[in-house]
């Protein structure tokens, strides 16, 4: 099997599925009327709803749901071959994340661009509202937490990456101060850009400076240092640094992606992973699970991802400028993300199964699978870094990368500063994502708070805005300081999906009630069902065979906790949706659309 393959392959899928199934849904089933005005004209305040052009609107909801996850995921899925989750992946986008992502862009524009939470309380009950409120305040601690968790070993006793991605800050900073101050985004722009690839070439001069000393941190000091840098993140305005931060790092993400499809075309690498391993039934060394349903905890980002249920009841709904744009944005950025994420397995497969296992396991783990490496120590010399043992997904992503471009004579000179780019790449859509998460869990902390102490719902009251900024770091900060990427991460998977699930719940009730004919409600109900079924019982087994288990090196009592209670909330939600699906079935309506 070779890569080009792959590619031409899947984007052929793609693009069908969106002409296609993309069609139908906006036609049909959503019934989407640009002759109706959307929230973003109703409500037009120049601030949060603006009618944005469908292009822009498509960048910033892609930017936004294509963080690390579809780079990390499928690395780590890797495990079971490039078969399953090449599969899941395509199957997983086309069936349930593109529908996903539609209806609940749909379903909040409905409803004036409210948050998920809002809407499931307006179309379920008072109940499941507050049950998806606090399940959301859950899955987005868990996932700062599983997303943190990537960056750790990729930064762990590397000067140079830790400086590169440290000196970020400061000129995050610097380019919001001067753009604040002087209106020109063209010059903080081009400033920002170039200073991002002065501290990328100026990493090897600092390694073995005093400089360097204090920068080779283990994985325990960063675990501490990222929840304080969030915590600052959180509280500070958005225009010092979030916003600078995000604005940079979108150059960072166009330009690797493109490098990476480039880098295929013209290499064309081999793909030497089998299609699927011996550790598709379980016993693997980096997801101790069998491939179902770990598979589909896993990828989550790139196939379906109830992240995205934040953007897309969040700032996206406020900016549509027809109602027929959220095939474009809803539909069309799921699938590119689709995408993104092959390209990501394309880069961990196309590694010798050796090198891949010695990266991502521990050694004393990879002592026991009976490999050799390969390409390893090759890579090792010429990156500069010793490579073994860094779990996480972040490095083998950087490795496949250059791996890849190795077969470019004159690119032996470059790989170590491409594999501390790319290394860069990641960190920066980690902490992106972390800037961003942990300011949402702020809001979340201080909505329920709020209801106990009235003050603490105002946003721009800083008591109660550092209380919950500290509140949110401290809560991701104990997983991550406490976990291990397998145990935190199918965490993540387990919340996330149960959050999807949450979304097509809702999505399903909707399509229920506006529907011409009751079936279509089963664009809905058919990836529900499997993905209900999948996330209840990968919970269950991580808390009977690792969270419980004190034998396993996942064993964590707060995890099991915290996986009880979030699928108890997903119980209780679907309980309420069912008892509505059935009072809805028997409406007028319904029974006219049953006839139709």
């Amino acid at each position: 099997m070779n890569a080009i393959t792959i590619v031409i392959g899947s984007m052929c899928i793609l693009m069908i599925a969106y002409r296609l199934y993309g069609t139908f849904l906006a036609v049909k089933v959503l019934k989407l009327d640009d002759s109706k005005k959307t929230p973003a004209h109703d409500l037009e305040d120049g601030k949060d709803y603006v009618p944005t052009n469908r292009w822009v609107t498509f960048g910033h909801h892609f930017a936004a749901i294509a963080a690390a996850g579809p780079l990390v995921g499928p690395i780590l899925a890797a495990q079971f071959g490039y078969l399953p989750g090449l599969l899941w992946l395509l199957i997983g986008a086309v069936i349930g994340g593109a529908v996903h992502d539609a209806v609940v862009l749909f379903a909040s524009m409905r409803k004036n661009g409210q948050s998920l939470a809002e809407v499931a309380k307006e179309e379920l009950g008072p109940v499941a509202g507050f049950c998806t409120g606090l399940a959301m305040l859950f899955i987005i601690t868990i996932t700062m937490a599983g997303l943190s968790m990537v960056v750790l070993h990729a930064l762990e006793k590397n000067p140079w990456g830790t400086f590169s991605v440290g000196i970020t800050i400061p000129i995050a900073m610097g380019v919001g101060l001067y753009h604040k101050k002087t209106g020109n985004l063209k010059g903080a722009s081009i400033a920002g850009f170039i200073l991002i690839l002065a501290a990328v070439f100026t990493g090897p001069y600092i390694q073995n400076t005093i400089i360097g000393d204090w920068l080779t941190l283990d994985s325990k000091t960063l675990s501490i240092i990222l929840p304080i840098y969030a915590f600052f993140a959180a509280a500070l305005p958005v225009w010092l640094l979030l916003a600078p931060r995000d604005y940079l790092s979108s150059f960072m993400k166009i330009g690797v992606f493109i490098a990476l499809i480039l880098g295929v075309f013209v290499v064309n690498p081999d793909i030497p992973f089998p299609a699927v391993t011996e550790f598709v039934n379980g016993g693997g060394p980096i997801l101790a699970g069998p491939v179902w349903p770990f598979i589909s905890i896993t990828i989550a980002c790139g196939a379906i991802s109830g992240f995205h249920a934040f953007v897309g009841s969040g700032t996206t709904p406020k900016m549509i400028d027809r109602w027929s744009d959220i095939k474009v944005v809803g539909f069309g950025a799921m699938l590119v993300e689709c995408l993104v994420g092959i390209m990501a397995l394309i880069a961990a497969t196309a590694l010798q199964p050796g090198d891949y296992f010695a990266i991502n396991s521990t050694p004393e783990v990879f002592r026991t699978l009976g490999m050799d490496v390969v390409n390893l120590p090759m890579l090792s010399e010429a990156i500069g870094l010793n490579l073994e043992g860094r779990t996480g997904g972040a490095v083998t992503l950087a490795v496949g990368m250059t791996y890849i471009f190795t077969e470019i004579p004159w690119f032996s000179k470059l790989s170590s500063y491409f594999f501390q780019f790319v290394i860069m790449f990641e960190a920066l859509f980690i902490l992106t994502a972390i800037d961003s998460g942990t300011r949402v869990s702020r809001y979340l902390i201080q909505d329920f708070a709020g209801v106990f102490y009235k003050p603490m719902k105002r946003v721009d009251w800083i008591p109660g805005a550092v209380f919950a900024s500290a509140l949110a770091c401290f809560l991701w900060g104990s997983l991550l300081f406490t976990g291990d990427i397998g145990s935190v991460w199918a965490l993540f998977g387990v919340s996330n999906q149960l959050m999807a699930s949450i979304g097509l719940i809702v999505g399903a009730t909707v399509i229920l009630k506006i529907a011409d004919k009751r079936r279509y409600m089963l664009t809905c109900l058919i990836p529900l069902a499997y993905l209900y079924v999948t996330v209840n019982y990968a919970g269950y087994w991580m808390i009977k065979n690792v969270y419980l288990n004190s034998a396993a090196p996942g064993y964590s009592v707060l995890n099991a906790a915290l996986s009880i209670i979030m699928l108890i909330l997903g119980i209780i939600i679907m309980v309420a949706a069912v008892k509505k699906w059935l009072a809805n079935w028997n409406s007028p309506r319904a029974q006219l659309a049953k006839s139709a």
